[in-house]
């Protein structure tokens, strides 16, 4: 029995693990660019007409609290993963023009599963729960090497995987 993940994530789990602080920062920095924009530009003789302003206020401001947003997002998911939170929160933060956040989804670890004896959290490739040692991958019978679920044969040595039960002649 391979181990999976009980619950698949679907995106509103995501996005609500987002953290408090993060939203309430985004929250900032959304009304902060949107007031440098309509109230300080605004004195300057030169700006454009206040509808613009306001239109570029609310694009700028959304692009800012969105990446807010993502680091928050990434230092929680960091943790959740195992990894370093405040590693990943910082290169999110300081790689510039994004990459950090690439960089981020690109080599963050899988979610750890759960042992479906004891509940353990153990990494995806485990082939035994290291706190009550139940089977977590399937074996060969024959030679006791990993098999993908699913497999008729075993790949390393040719035995059947789902072998029936042997039929005696006198059974006939």
């Amino acid at each position: 029995m391979q181990v999976r993940n009980d619950h698949p994530t679907r995106f509103s789990d995501e996005v609500r693990s987002i953290p408090l602080w993060a939203g309430i920062l985004a929250t900032i920095g959304f009304l902060g660019v949107l007031v440098a924009f309509v109230v300080v530009l605004g004195h300057d003789p030169k700006a454009p007409p206040p509808i613009l302003r306001t239109l570029f206020g609310v694009l700028t401001g959304t692009i800012a609290a969105c990446y807010i947003l993502l680091v928050g997002y990434i230092n929680h998911d960091a943790g959740r993963r195992g990894m370093s939170r405040l590693l990943w929160t910082l290169v999110s933060l300081f790689v510039p023009n994004g990459f950090g956040i690439i960089l981020y989804f690109i080599l963050r670890k899988p979610l750890p599963a759960t042992c479906p004896q004891c509940g353990t959290a153990v990494q995806p490739g485990f082939g035994f729960c290291p706190s009550c040692r139940y089977r977590l991958q399937p074996v060969c019978p024959h030679c006791q090497r990993g098999v993908t679920q699913g497999n008729v044969f075993c790949p390393y040595c040719g035995g059947a995987l789902n072998e029936p039960a042997q039929v005696s002649h006198s059974e006939k």
